[in-house]
């Protein structure tokens, strides 16, 4: 593969995350990226669907991407302009008629990433096991650290969060993603 590409882009219309770890066995140098995925602009949670989101985005991260470009900033209320066959909305929606914007739940879901993480951030072991809570942790090139923590579920619940010698509690409300940031 190296021979004639040092990136692989992957789509977010079939697979699954977890894939990406068989193609970087067998490529460990290879550069990978989630790409293209987005939302259909017809969904009912398209606002509000920001923990599905994190999910996704975590799982990403977590199994060996580099990072994550959405499919489109910015459509209209019918998904134009597109020339694909899917239903794709943008992060945000722009309505042809009143120019509202409206913020998918993607959007809100990447802000979290893209607000702590920087450049070059390094995907780091994070551990833990509580239904319906998925979290990913990173250092930043300037030793800060990152971990966004996901409750999709319907009940909020609580996590204790340690790094060494440090702890704290986290409460997260249902359907909602934290953000939590430190040196």
């Amino acid at each position: 593969m190296n021979k004639y590409t040092k990136a692989i882009a992957w789509h977010g219309y079939l697979g699954k995350p977890e894939w990406v770890e068989k193609v970087l066995a067998a490529h460990p140098d290879a550069e990978m990226y989630w790409t293209e995925g987005g939302q259909h602009f017809d969904d009912e949670d398209y606002a509000t669907c920001w923990s599905k989101w994190s999910s996704k985005f975590t799982a990403i991260l977590r199994n060996g991407m580099r990072g994550i470009i959405g499919w489109n900033m910015a459509l209209g209320e019918t998904g134009k302009p597109n020339i694909g066959p899917f239903k794709c909305a943008g992060l945000v929606t722009i309505n042809s008629q009143t120019k509202e914007v409206t913020r998918s739940g993607q959007f809100w879901a990447f802000a979290h990433f893209t607000r702590a993480m920087q450049r070059n951030a390094e995907v780091i072991g994070s551990e833990g096991d509580v239904t319906n809570v998925q979290h990913v942790a990173a250092v930043n090139p300037d030793g800060e650290y990152v971990v966004v923590v996901t409750n999709s579920g319907k009940a909020p619940t609580s996590v204790q969060l340690r790094a060494g010698s440090r702890a704290v509690k986290v409460d997260l409300p249902a359907d909602s993603v934290v953000t939590l940031t430190w040196k």
